[in-house]
């Protein structure tokens, strides 16, 4: 069996519950437990404990965990999952659970569980509240029964309470986290805990409003441990510590202190109000004598600052990095340092906007835009190691769940408070760029048969076309194309519209629908025939009516769409010159249209014009819009991967690495270095990775590539016939 099946299989059993969000693999012995005290507010905290005796360890106990919101668990003293959990809502009335192998921590004789609940008790562009804070647990095997019941202890914990405001914005269903240490319940998750939890009256319940349960199909977080700040700094007047970041990174922040009882020390980093928005913040409040706490509430920036009353000794600042459980193992590198450092950047910034799902930001929502996913999901391949590559199957197998009874889709989901559909957004999603990227670059087609009617009733049913078979533009609940001016909707609807149906073609064709593939093809024929008919001026495409300056994110996408014919690259080019008005989001199709009218040194040098301003910034990550705050679009973050689109081209373009069949077990090379005269590249595949590394010495090329086992390249180089290499290290 080759690499690239084992992968799938593995993948699948992993992910067939979530497919359908349809129910619970295997029933569940175990009940939902809660305290009779719990009200389920937001930002509730719960504490759960259990003693129990193991006869004989087994070789393998998987505990299932399910909870709304998160959850910390220890066994024995020792941490066994630090932030369990995923946000709410595979599908609108569906909670997801962990599969834990637990029996590592497990001793014969007695044994005590621990379990810290979050309960974020609201909605939000992320998470759909069940309106219930509780936990259900149930490990089951040889000579162990260990489930959730009113054997266990649980009661609210006090300690952890609501800040006053400014609270995060409405987006964000996490709260700040406020810690009294006073309230504190000493060694309360430890072996050697005496006594009881107090009001440990336990609530059983079936809690139909917790829904479907679906197994997590992504890992549990990569966790650093605690680490020592690389710099830490105090402000003049000694009340505040700016600790710096190696980069920006998703942390939880440490402090061990002597003080006496009742000083509140605050918590934010630099990225407090990025966006322009509040996010999160933590509070913490001594107790008497020397303490250590750990906010437990993530938040991310590039620098922690701690705000220190008089009369506390800081004694030790530490940090936490967790993150999604991928490595940055892709890698460019060219003779430009510009280049290496917007590449390098396109990489941080897709890590830190990975997490529960793809998000547009880490800070002001946190929340799964498709857009933004599309542009994430096509960076992943060429940055990460493979396990990245299942974040956004579970965002695919979200977003059809939650289609509407009518039809139609929307973004972001999960979502508690937003329903608002951006049709291009949708689009670009079910798409070439989108579906039909994840399932040909991955090799991984199982989502398809499951998802495949949901996306033909939202191209078929709700959309809609004219007499010439040309898409009608839709409003849907947000009219959106980009961020900026001068954009052109009824161009850039055709393009999209028609790149889905290029997508939903190659599935129908996949699944043996022939009768959908050839109704498809008529859709796609009609679009071609009419497309230049009715936007083509001459010298641009435009749509009627349309008044403003000419949208270069139209032109590009007629092009990569493949509805601009070569015949039209020369006056295109002319317009791509002189038209800048796409956000970092669509830019990346500008570029990619330059790479396919074979334009790359204009491709590298509009690159650079274009990420000058954001570049001289100095953070480790890319923005929302080409500047920052207010004179970024939308708000303006400064971590927004949508942003990362030269990461992609750099190795898919320059050095010409792109696959030619699902999962690239066959792939070409066909680099396309512009004014660079040499460049690198590394891209993580199931197979191993592949390595090229290109040399140009006047109009020649020479290349050494590395073809993981079991695949094969095909090396199109200028001026030469096609060289077809298998499995090795070969010099050309």
């Amino acid at each position: 069996m080759n690499k690239l099946k084992q992968y799938l299989l593995m993948l699948a059993a992993g992910l067939s519950i979530s497919a359908g969000a349809s129910g619970v693999s295997g029933k569940w012995q175990a009940q939902w437990i809660s305290t009779e005290k719990c009200q389920s507010a937001s930002n509730t905290w719960l504490a759960y404990r259990k003693s129990f005796t193991v006869g004989e360890v087994p070789p393998v106990l998987s505990a299932r965990i399910a909870v709304d919101s998160k959850y910390w668990l220890w066994i024995n003293d020792e941490l066994v999952v630090f932030e369990g959990g995923l946000k709410r809502g595979p599908a609108p009335h569906a909670t997801y659970y962990d599969v834990v192998d637990i029996a590592p921590y497990l001793a014969q004789g007695e044994n005590t569980i621990a379990v810290l609940l979050w309960h974020f008790g609201k909605d939000g562009f992320s998470h759909t509240n069940s309106g219930k804070a509780g936990l259900l647990f149930e490990a089951v095997g040889d000579g162990v029964r260990l489930l959730s019941d009113d054997t266990w202890q649980c009661t609210l914990y006090d300690a952890y309470q609501n800040t006053e405001a400014p609270h995060p914005n409405y987006r964000l269903p996490e709260s700040n986290i406020r810690f009294d240490a006073r309230l504190m319940m000493k060694d309360w998750n430890r072996k050697s805990f005496e006594g009881s939890l107090p009001a440990a009256q336990v609530v059983l319940g079936a809690w139909e409003t917790m829904g479907s349960l679906v197994e997590r199909p992504i890992p549990q977080w990569k966790n650093s441990g605690l680490l020592p700040y690389p710099d830490v700094r105090c402000s003049a007047d000694g009340d505040t510590l700016f600790c710096r970041l190696p980069y920006n990174a998703q942390v939880t922040p440490y402090l061990r202190v002597n003080a006496d009882a009742g000083k509140m020390i605050r918590i934010i980093t630099d990225n407090y109000t990025g966006g322009t928005e509040n996010n999160v913040r933590a509070e913490y409040i001594t107790t008497d004598g020397v303490q250590e706490y750990e906010s437990l509430g993530w938040m991310n920036g590039h620098e922690v600052r701690y705000i220190v009353p008089e009369g506390v000794e800081v004694m030790e600042v530490k940090y936490r990095e967790t993150g999604y459980d991928a490595d940055i193992a892709g890698l460019f590198h060219c003779n430009d340092d510009f280049l290496n450092e917007l590449w390098k950047r396109s990489a941080r910034t897709l890590y830190i906007t990975m997490r529960d799902s793809y998000m547009d930001c880490p800070d002001r929502e946190r929340a799964q835009w498709w857009g933004d996913e599309v542009n994430e999901l096509g960076e992943t391949f060429y940055a990460l190691s493979p396990s990245g590559q299942k974040l956004a199957l579970k965002g695919i197998y979200e977003l059809m769940n939650w289609q509407k009874e009518d039809g139609v889709l929307f973004a972001p989901v999960p979502a508690g408070n937003w329903d608002r559909e951006l049709p291009l957004q949708m689009l670009a999603s079910v798409g070439w760029y989108g579906f039909h990227t994840q399932y040909y670059y991955s090799g991984d087609s199982s989502f398809v048969p499951v998802i495949y009617d949901r996306l033909h009733r939202y191209l078929h049913e709700v959309w809609q076309t004219d007499a010439n078979g040309l898409p009608i533009e839709r409003n849907g609940g947000w009219s959106w194309g980009d961020w900026g001016e001068n954009i052109d909707m009824g161009v850039l609807t055709n393009c999209w519209y028609y790149l889905a149906l290029k997508a939903e073609k190659a599935f129908a064709l996949q699944l043996g629908k022939v009768g959908d593939a050839e109704e498809i093809g008529r859709m796609m024929y009609s679009i071609e025939k009419c497309f230049n008919t009715k936007y083509w001026t001459g010298a641009e495409y435009r749509s009627p009516g349309y008044k403003g300056a000419t949208d270069d994110r139209s032109q590009a996408m007629a092009v990569v769409s493949g509805l601009a014919s070569a015949d039209k690259y020369k006056p295109l080019l002319k317009v791509l010159e002189k038209e800048y008005h796409a956000s970092p989001y669509m830019e990346k199709y500008v570029l990619e249209a330059l790479f396919m009218m074979d334009q790359p040194e204009f491709a590298l040098n509009r690159m650079k014009t274009r990420y000058k301003k954001m570049m001289s910034y100095p953070y480790s990550t890319l923005f929302e819009g080409w500047r920052v705050g207010s004179d970024g679009f939308g708000g303006g973050t400064i971590n927004h991967a949508w942003s990362g689109g030269p990461l992609t081209l750099l190795s898919q373009k320059v050095c010409g690495i792109e696959p030619t069949s699902p999962g690239f077990r066959t792939f070409k090379i066909e680099p396309k270095l512009g004014s660079l005269w040499e460049a690198k590249a590394v891209v993580p595949t199931h197979y191993g990775d592949i390595k090229v590394n290109i040399q140009r010495k006047g109009k020649s090329l020479s290349l050494v590539v590395e073809v993981p086992e079991e695949t094969s390249v095909e090396v199109l180089l200028p001026g030469k016939k096609a060289i077809q290499l298998q499995a090795g290290i070969h010099t050309l």
